[in-house]
């Protein structure tokens, strides 16, 4: 998987690539799904969400140029599997997923990969951690309509947000983002297109708007 659709595909951050090695696709989804989990597709987890393909959490990890001590701040949790790569490329995770039903599913996985750097709650991702802020890298593994200004406001100088931008409808394009604050102004900086579920909360999509 790592060889054929993350390596092949341009990822060369090789604390990224060792992580991908190391942290076992399959037990993130359902058992019936496990023959697919080392293919380069994205697959659903329950309650409409879905683990992302490997080579978008590669580039979305590699994104956030983490050297391994930074404060990581991940919205939308999902699977944890995400969670999971980032444990091995930072000091510490901080991970809101806003189902507590996946949510529940991800403490477990973590607990058996012993993950003990990452710390999961439910909440509105939209909204971050505020309490945990500031933050020297934000991942957000879901689709927003712009960019939360409250995520903006929760990164540290130097601080690095990486972010897909747009609805996402069949027919939507999504543009895969990365915004680094220095001091009161953001650089903006386009990575690639891809496609993502909803970010639904206060600062990103309304539940049922999405499909309005």
């Amino acid at each position: 998987m790592v060889e054929d659709y993350v390596i092949s595909n341009g990822v060369k951050d090789e604390r990224v690539i060792d992580a991908m090695v190391e942290v076992p696709r399959h037990l993130f989804v359902e058992e019936a799904l496990a023959g697919q989990a080392y293919g380069d597709s994205a697959l659903p987890i329950g309650d409409g969400q879905s683990i992302s393909r490997p080579f978008v959490v590669a580039r979305m990890s590699e994104a956030l140029c983490l050297q391994g001590d930074e404060r990581v701040l991940e919205v939308g949790g999902g699977s944890a599997y995400q969670s999971a790569i980032l444990s091995r490329l930072a000091g510490e995770i901080f991970s809101i997923e806003r189902l507590q039903s996946l949510a529940t599913k991800a403490r477990r996985i973590l607990l058996t990969l012993k993950c003990q750097n990452v710390l999961f709650k439910v909440s509105d991702g939209t909204l971050g951690w505020k309490d945990k802020a500031p933050f020297d890298a934000i991942l957000v593994a879901a689709s927003s309509p712009a960019v939360p200004q409250e995520l903006l406001s929760q990164l540290k100088d130097g601080g690095r947000l990486v972010i897909p931008i747009g609805k996402g409808g069949k027919n939507d394009v999504q543009h895969l983002m990365r915004y680094v604050k220095m001091g009161d102004s953001f650089k903006k900086e386009y990575l690639d297109d891809c496609s993502f579920v909803p970010l639904i909360g206060e600062q990103g999509w309304k539940e049922g708007e999405i499909n309005a």
